[in-house]
């Protein structure tokens, strides 16, 4: 069986996650996915790397609840996330998403759900190396919003 999270510091092969998700899965009519790459900038300045730290085993937990909800909330047949941590070059792969099911609404909409639910509540940690000293990178506002059209407040603004 494949593993339904990852954290890991190499790269992934796209082509062989998929592969592996389907396994020979016959019901398989779908098969989305994303791919988050590093950006040369953020918010305006130019960003040379990245770092991504997590908590081990706390957030393998996190992802793989939120994906235990995403099978409560849509039709699907599977679901992987590797995120990558550790230093990363622009243009790198961070994370892949990936979903199964018979039909594509399914799949699209469980895919999104899980990058925002990443995007805001998944505990890593990312500090970017910018001409001006390294910054530690925030939720973004949109990301939030993004969340709470889930029916899922982010915890991230403060009160």
């Amino acid at each position: 069986m494949v593993a339904r999270v990852v954290i890991q510091t190499q790269d992934f092969d796209v082509s062989a996650e998929i592969a592996a998700l389907r396994a020979q899965d016959k019901r398989v009519g779908a098969v989305c996915t994303f791919i988050g790459t590093v950006r040369d900038r953020n918010d305006g300045q130019s960003v040379s790397t990245m770092e991504l730290e997590h908590y081990p085993g706390m957030t393998e937990k996190s992802i793989e609840d939120m994906i235990d909800a995403a099978f409560q909330r849509f039709d699907i047949y599977a679901a992987r996330v590797i995120h990558r941590v550790g230093p990363l070059l622009p243009l790198d792969q961070i994370v892949l998403v990936v979903v199964t099911s018979a039909h594509r609404g399914e799949s699209f909409q469980a895919c999104e759900f899980l990058m925002d639910y990443l995007k805001t509540q998944a505990p890593f940690w990312k500090k970017e190396q910018t001409p001006e000293g390294a910054r530690w990178v925030d939720a973004r506002v949109s990301d939030d919003a993004a969340l709470a059209k889930w029916g899922i407040a982010s915890g991230n603004s403060a009160a």
